[in-house]
């Protein structure tokens, strides 16, 4: 596929089809967090899955094992017989408009959906609780489906990450109730009709899509008129754009739910502690203190992330005790403040966080983990349009590490551009020269990092993009290096 054809972009449907009228579905891009969660409940319930990704991946592994047929590559030959039977496509937002698998659908007059219609497919007939926000998707959705679980609800999920305890990102339940990361990048969380819905909190972002910071905010207000009226709405008040959100559904007689740390919240957080890798806090639901919960990953934002999980649970009527055992319980969600080892007595992290506010939030929690030792930071700028929209902001958020590696912008689905590089975003630390790097070649990363480390140090890996890779690799320069 040539780098300047522009991403497809698929209507939804005017009538989404239950998943069962599907018939048989190939995805383009399965490999991807989205379309492999969708998939994974597809084959769960018995439908004929098949897709196609650029590369193969333990995720492709797993899907084969559930019953997928799998290509390496893309060719129109893959969505035609007698190679291959297809009544449905899926696309991921990634796929662009030469891919030979989408024009041979568009040829056929095959059926063509985007991931958000996918996934409202797999949704139909069941009580949908979708989890929107800028930040913390993946954690909020990750506990609520921990937390639901331990009460005996059994939900079925899919989450932008894998969970830890299970080490995938979807799973067909036998609950009527679905739990589901609901995404704003694309308007694909405007697709949903949910009966409960939670918004951690409203900051610009993804305005690639949006153009403005008041269009971002719009899509919000017009996810929240989604919530069915026997339902409710979950908002972090603590964050002002939540906060604002929460009042305008108020006074279209929405139920909502405020949660957070503010006396404004009816389900709050008091009495926040946090010691190493763990976050301890006191619930108060109205007048009432519920007990105490400790959290086995750290920082405030996680704090608020469970306080939302939990309000759900409580007012779809379940047990504190059994939701707080199923919050305690939770090991993280891959590439959401992950250890992923130590070596040589520095230890290593990664995480996903690719905004300012993202950025901040995992330093604070990376700091607290560290103690007495120092915070090294690789950084990943994702996107293009992200990085010269918020690069500065990044750079000033990555000041509060102690040094910092800046790697090159992950392009994703846009081209590059001369003009914004990573070199926008190191130049906007404020921190000395000698403690920051621009580093072009990503090989020559692991190497810079493993050179500024010394013992009690924590290494953090950070970023949307392929910069999750690094860890192992320092890790393992770690282990050959002999400290005098």
């Amino acid at each position: 596929m040539r780098a300047g054809a522009d991403p497809v972009r698929i209507p939804v449907p005017d009538e989404i089809l239950a998943a069962d009228r599907l018939g048989r579905v190939h995805f383009v891009g399965i490999g991807g967090a989205g379309l492999s969660g969708i998939a994974r409940i597809m084959l769960a319930r018995g439908m004929a899955v098949s897709g196609s990704d650029g590369a193969d991946s333990p995720t492709l592994d797993a899907l084969r094992v559930l019953g997928a047929r799998v290509f390496l590559g893309h060719a129109a030959g893959q969505v035609r017989p007698p190679e291959n039977q297809v009544d449905t496509l899926v696309l991921s937002t990634a796929v662009r408009e030469d891919n030979p698998e989408y024009l041979e659908a568009v040829r056929q007059g095959l059926r063509v959906l985007p991931r958000s219609a996918a996934l409202a497919s797999v949704m139909s007939g069941r009580r949908v609780i979708a989890v929107a926000g800028t930040h913390g998707k993946t954690t909020t959705t990750s506990l609520l489906t921990v937390a639901l679980q331990a009460a005996g609800a059994d939900p079925t999920y899919a989450i932008g990450g894998d969970l830890a305890q299970t080490g995938i990102n979807a799973q067909e339940g036998t609950g009527d109730l679905f739990v589901a990361e609901a995404d704003e990048s694309d308007g694909a969380f405007l697709v949903y009709e949910p009966f409960a819905a939670v918004v951690t909190n409203v900051e610009a972002d993804h305005l690639d899509n949006w153009g403005t910071e008041e269009a971002y905010r719009a899509a919000f207000v017009e996810f929240a008129g989604h919530v069915d009226p026997d339902g409710f709405l979950v908002c972090c008040v603590d964050d002002d754009g939540a906060a604002a959100l929460a009042e305008h559904a108020r006074g279209r007689g929405t139920t909502v739910i405020g949660v957070g740390e503010s006396a404004a919240a009816e389900v709050r957080a008091s009495d926040l502690v946090f010691e190493g890798a763990t976050s301890a806090f006191t619930v108060h639901d109205g007048g009432a203190e519920l007990g105490r919960v400790t959290l086995q990953i750290p920082g405030r934002h996680y704090v608020l992330d469970a306080l939302a999980a939990l309000a759900v649970g409580l007012r779809l009527g379940h047990d504190f005790e059994r939701l707080r055992g199923g919050l305690e319980g939770f090991t993280g969600t891959r590439r959401r403040m992950e250890r992923k080892g130590e070596a040589r007595g520095v230890r290593v992290y990664d995480s996903y966080a690719h905004h300012p506010v993202e950025i901040a939030g995992d330093l604070q929690a990376a700091r607290a983990v560290a103690g007495e030792g120092r915070l090294v930071v690789a950084f990943q700028p994702h996107l293009v349009s992200r990085t010269r929209i918020f690069g500065s902001a990044m750079g000033a958020a990555l000041g509060a590490a102690d040094d910092v590696v800046v790697l090159d912008v992950y392009l994703a689905r846009e081209d590059a551009d001369p003009d914004v590089t990573g070199a926008v975003v190191a130049d906007a630390v404020p921190l000395p020269p000698d403690r920051v790097a621009f580093v072009r070649d990503f090989d020559a990363v692991p190497a810079e990092l493993v050179a500024r480390a010394r013992p009690g140090d924590l290494v953090l890996t950070l970023g949307a993009g392929n910069v999750t890779t690094l860890a192992p690799r320092v890790l393992a320069l770690l282990e050959d290096r002999v400290d005098g």
